[in-house]
C-alpha cells in the first residue's frame, strides 16, 4: 500500500542508437537522485525500468526522439503500463546556457516534464497507421528518384548528338522511353556508345520506379481504406493526402485532445501577426509540413472542383479578401473536419462490397442503379470495387436500393 511518504520519482531519457542516459529526479523536492547509462535494446529497457523503478513510485517518464532513437524504448514502457512524455531536444540558447552531453539532456527531459512544458503523448506506432507510414516513406522516395531519373533522361537528350535528339524529338516521352530500353550500345563513337547505354539504363530504371510506384500505391490504397474509409470520402482527399494526415495523428489519435491541437500539428492554426492600428494573422510555418501539405492539397482541389468551396472562395474576394487569406481559412477549416472524420469517424458508411451484395440480391444491374443516384455504370463499378472511395454515393446508392422492394 501506497503511503503520502513514499517518493515520487519522475524520469528522463535521452535517447541513442546503442545507448540510453537516464535520469531519476524527485517529483516533490526536483532533486536529482542518480544518472545511469543503458543499452538500446530489451535487455536495456528492462534494466533502465527497474533502475527507475528503485527510487520510489514512477509518475512519468520524459523520452526523447519517441519516433526515432526511443521508439523501442517507449513501446516497452508502455507497455508496462508507464505514462511516456515526448520531450522535444532542447534548443541551442538552452544549450549555449546550461552546456550539453547526454547526462544534462536526460534531465532537462525529466525537469521539462515536471514544469508542464513538455506534455504531449507520443505515438504508439503499433497499428495500421505506422505500416502506412512505413509505405508512404518509401513511395515518397521512390517518387523522388522518378523525377530525377526523368530530369536527367531529358536534360542528356538536350546535348546528345543532332541524329539521335532528332529522332527522339518526333516522339513523345512514352515512346521515347520505349526506345530507349531497345538502344544497342555499339557505336563507332566512343560518347554516342555511352550514351545511348545511359539513356537506356534510364529508360530501366524508370519502368522499374513505375512498377514499384503502382505496387506501392496499391497497398497504400488498401489498407488507407481499411483504415479510414470515410476520411477518403471527403472532398478532395486522395489515398496519399490521407495517407499523410493518418501518419500526422499516428495510430492513438485520441492523444490530440482537440481539432485546434490537430490544425497546430499541422501548422494550419493562426498566428497573430497584429501592430498598433493593425489586426491580422498570418499562416503558420511550423508543424508536420507533410500533413501541411495534404491540407493545401484539399483546399486546392475544392477551390477547382467543388461547389461549396467555389462560392465561399468568391463571397471572401467580394469581401475584400486576398487568395492568402481564403486559403489560411479553409486549411483550418479542412483540419477541423479533418479531425472530426478520425476521432469519429461516421459508422454509417457502407463499403462497395456491401453495396454490391445489396444490388445483387435485388437482382438490378449497375447500368440501372447509376441512373438512379444520377452517375454512370463505371462509377458504380469503381466504387463497388474500392477503386474509388465516395461516402456521399456510397450512401446515396445503399439508401436508393433500400427502398427497392424486392
Amino acid at each position: 500500500m501506497m503511503t503520502s511518504n513514499t517518493r515520487r520519482v519522475t524520469g528522463g531519457v535521452d535517447t541513442h542508437g546503442e545507448v540510453h542516459v537516464a535520469v531519476a529526479v524527485d517529483t516533490r523536492s526536483a532533486r536529482l537522485f542518480d544518472t545511469a547509462s543503458f543499452r538500446a535494446d530489451t535487455a536495456g529497457y528492462i534494466e533502465l525500468h527497474q533502475w527507475l523503478r528503485s527510487f520510489g513510485e514512477l509518475d512519468q517518464i520524459g523520452v526523447e526522439s519517441t519516433g526515432s532513437y526511443g521508439a523501442g524504448l517507449t513501446r516497452f514502457l508502455r507497455s508496462q503500463g508507464e505514462t511516456v512524455i515526448e520531450v522535444n531536444c532542447p534548443d541551442r540558447r538552452t544549450c549555449r546556457f546550461n552546456g550539453k552531453d547526454d547526462p544534462t539532456d536526460a534531465e532537462a527531459a525529466a525537469r521539462a516534464v515536471l514544469a508542464g512544458t513538455a506534455t504531449a503523448i507520443p505515438k504508439t506506432s503499433d497499428g495500421p497507421v505506422e505500416a502506412i507510414r512505413a509505405l508512404e516513406i518509401a513511395y515518397h522516395s521512390a517518387s523522388k528518384d522518378r523525377t530525377r531519373a526523368i530530369n536527367q533522361f531529358k536534360a542528356l537528350l538536350v546535348s546528345a548528338p543532332a541524329p539521335l535528339r532528332e529522332h527522339l524529338a518526333q516522339h513523345s516521352f512514352h515512346r521515347q522511353l520505349q526506345l530507349a530500353r531497345r538502344f544497342h550500345d555499339h557505336h563507332d563513337d566512343v560518347v554516342q556508345q555511352e550514351l545511348r547505354y545511359t539513356l537506356k539504363e534510364l529508360a530501366r530504371r524508370l519502368a522499374f520506379l513505375d512498377d514499384q510506384l503502382a505496387r506501392l500505391a496499391n497497398r497504400i490504397k488498401q489498407h488507407v481504406a481499411d483504415t479510414a474509409p470515410a476520411l477518403l470520402g471527403l472532398p478532395g482527399v486522395g489515398p496519399h493526402v490521407a495517407a499523410q494526415l493518418l501518419t500526422a495523428t499516428g495510430d492513438n489519435p485520441h492523444r490530440l485532445h482537440s481539432d485546434a491541437a490537430f490544425a497546430k500539428l499541422c501548422g494550419a492554426c493562426p498566428i497573430p501577426a497584429s501592430s498598433g492600428k493593425t489586426i491580422r494573422h498570418r499562416l503558420n510555418p511550423y508543424g508536420d509540413r507533410r500533413a501541411n501539405n495534404a491540407l493545401f492539397t484539399i483546399v486546392l482541389v475544392r477551390m477547382r472542383h467543388h461547389p461549396p468551396t467555389r462560392a465561399y472562395v468568391a463571397r471572401r474576394l467580394a469581401e475584400g479578401k486576398t487568395r492568402k487569406d481564403i486559403m489560411r481559412c479553409l486549411k483550418r477549416f479542412v483540419a477541423r473536419e479533418v479531425y472530426q472524420t478520425i476521432i469519429h469517424p461516421p459508422s454509417d458508411v457502407p463499403t462497395g462490397a456491401q453495396i454490391r451484395i445489396l444490388r445483387t440480391a435485388l437482382g438490378i444491374n449497375m447500368t440501372d442503379t447509376g441512373l438512379a443516384v444520377g452517375t454512370t455504370y463505371d462509377a458504380i463499378s469503381r466504387l463497388e470495387r474500392g477503386i474509388i472511395h465516395d461516402t456521399n454515393l456510397a450512401r446515396q446508392t445503399r439508401d436508393w436500393l433500400l427502398t427497392i422492394t424486392p
